[in-house]
């Protein structure tokens, strides 16, 4: 999706971003995210992120294993920014908005602040390749990808639109495909954290594989 803003590198990007912790929640670059925002802290963060005119929020998943505070869980420490892109208001106190993915981040430290959304210092260098569109998606097995999700498909009755499919580059399909998929939290860290586009498509066919075993084994009936 087309945007406004260009962002070449970190130095673009704000120090300290606000955080929205979602289980399950994955967002990578140029990915879209719908989101329904609710929650009051988060509807004031949404009006933040436009008053301070960057627009950005860091979509990182909470660490519940290793939570002693449930009202304030632990965060792991690599999430993904995303620009709001399209905002809607519902009428009844709601937000509906879009995030589109710019980069990953690593979380410095949590900040001391005033808002009741949490903040958080953190550095987008370690995922400098995220700014370059593309970046090493001619390494990805293609053929190996859409073999899974063939697969996947079947073992599910599920369709998709094939001809989208076919025409999607590399990098498109596989972050796509990663945030769609019905996997946990910690298989979903792990596509997000995946040092490159080849091995967060790897990661994703094999804990696809894994899933279809496991499902051909038990006798699981498909997904609904």
């Amino acid at each position: 999706m087309p945007i406004n803003a260009e962002y070449r590198g970190p130095g673009d990007l704000p120090e300290v971003i606000p955080v929205f912790p979602l289980p399950g929640a994955l967002l990578l670059p140029r990915g879209q995210m719908p989101l329904n925002i609710f929650e009051t802290r988060y509807l004031a963060m949404v009006d933040d992120t436009f008053r301070d005119g960057h627009r950005l929020i860091g979509m990182i998943q909470p660490d519940v294993s290793h939570t002693q505070d449930e009202t304030r869980p632990r965060l792991f420490r690599v999430g993904c920014a995303g620009r709001i892109t399209q905002l809607a208001e519902s009428g009844d106190g709601r937000y509906i908005l879009e995030l589109t993915g710019i980069a990953r981040f690593k979380v410095i430290e949590e900040m001391t602040v005033l808002t009741a959304y949490r903040q958080c210092k953190v550095d987008f260098f370690p995922f400098i390749d995220d700014f370059t569109a593309r970046k090493g998606e001619e390494a990805v097995d293609r053929e190996a990808l859409l073999a899974v999700l063939t697969d996947f498909l079947k073992a599910n009755d599920l369709k998709v639109d094939w001809e989208g499919v076919e025409s999607a580059p590399n990098e498109a399909l596989v972050n796509a495909l990663a945030m769609m998929s019905p996997y946990g939290p910690p298989e979903k860290q792990a596509m997000l954290e995946a040092p490159d586009l080849k091995t967060r498509a790897e990661i994703l066919i094999a804990v696809t594989e894994m899933d279809l075993a496991k499902k051909r084994t038990s006798g699981d009936p498909p997904l609904q």
